[in-house]
């Protein structure tokens, strides 16, 4: 495995995770290219190339703890008390792959602007002025199109959440969501 052959394929998606943690867009490119560097000089040590998406997730997330523990020095936030910092990785890789199909049954409108906001990284400002709507009103179709995601998501999965609103752990409610 190559990185020139990998990178291309997540950057977008890590940098949409990167924006859905963190609120800088300066820090977000700064983050993702401390992340680029990581997968450069680690990507020989991983031993299962099954495990490829995991762990550069993972590493996303270690180094957006890192991130937060430097900036918690100055500030009073404690970096074990966020949120993701205990996200299970695998029932992350898990339902990822489900995000793809699920935005894509979604009327085209709305899986465009899922797809360009959420899984390639497009700035909802940036969005809005591109396709001449007023940013609130992008706001407002990007919320109803996350809640028409998460819709498909409760259709198919019966979730367990913790006490911090993650997702512990789910279950597919039949055999017959095949949708991911």
């Amino acid at each position: 495995m190559q990185i020139e052959e990998i990178w291309p394929n997540y950057r977008a998606r890590i940098k949409a995770f990167l924006h859905s943690k963190v609120a800088n867009p300066a820090d977000v490119d700064d983050l993702l290219q401390e992340i680029s560097i990581k997968v450069f000089t680690g990507l020989p040590t991983l031993s299962d190339p099954s495990k490829l998406q995991s762990w550069l997730f993972q590493t996303a997330d270690r180094t957006i703890i890192d991130f937060y523990r430097k900036n918690a020095r100055a500030k009073t936030v404690d970096p074990e008390d966020l949120w993701y910092s205990s996200d299970d990785p695998g029932i992350r890789q898990d339902l990822e792959n489900c995000v793809e199909p699920f935005i894509r049954g979604l009327p085209a409108e709305t899986a465009k602007l899922l797809m360009d906001i959420d899984i390639n990284g497009m700035s909802q400002k940036e969005y809005a002025k591109a396709h001449g709507l007023s940013y609130s009103t992008l706001k407002s179709r990007v919320q109803k199109g996350r809640d028409d995601l998460r819709k498909a998501f409760d259709d198919c999965c019966n979730w367990t959440i913790d006490t911090r609103g993650n997702i512990a752990e789910y279950h597919l409610k039949s055999d017959n969501c095949k949708k991911c």
